[in-house]
């Protein structure tokens, strides 16, 4: 639907407004869209984010900070989804043996499988729900990207 009509204006000082409009309001709805798949399992989607960062490193262990540090949304509450994770069973939090100032989280057996089934179901959806083939994609990411550098 055209973004004019989904926020019920069509005033734009220019197309380069417009588009930054358009981007804010389509990373809202796609996240919205994706919290909604998550949430059928109980998940909110920083505590995905947090899931494959960790299956990323897998079997190592990592620390809080360097979780922080690839975590989508910066300003998450690192600390909070991990307490969140290991009351789920879903992760494992202890004191680092080298560096008593660090904490290290790994996922566990019980984590492994419900990401995968996540993962499984996240990838049927968003195949379902982003209307883009591979060269499209490809673009945009390029977009993107060259929007970002500073």
């Amino acid at each position: 639907m055209e973004l004019e009509k989904e926020i019920y204006t069509s005033k734009f000082e220019n197309e380069v407004h417009k588009a930054t409009i358009n981007l804010m309001f389509t990373a809202h709805w796609l996240r919205n869209k994706l919290a909604a798949e998550f949430k059928l399992y109980g998940l909110t989607p920083e505590q995905y984010n947090v899931m494959r960062i960790l299956k990323g490193k897998f079997p190592e262990k990592m620390c809080v900070k360097d979780i922080g540090r690839r975590m989508i949304e910066k300003n998450s509450n690192v600390p909070r989804i991990l307490d969140r994770l290991v009351r789920k069973e879903l992760i494992t939090r202890k004191q680092s043996d080298e560096d008593r100032r660090e904490t290290e989280c790994t996922l566990t057996e019980k984590g492994i499988a419900l990401l995968a089934k996540v993962t499984a179901h996240i990838k049927e959806a968003k195949s379902a729900q982003i209307n883009l083939d591979e060269k499209t994609a490809a673009v945009l990411n390029e977009i993107l990207e060259n929007l970002r550098e500073e």
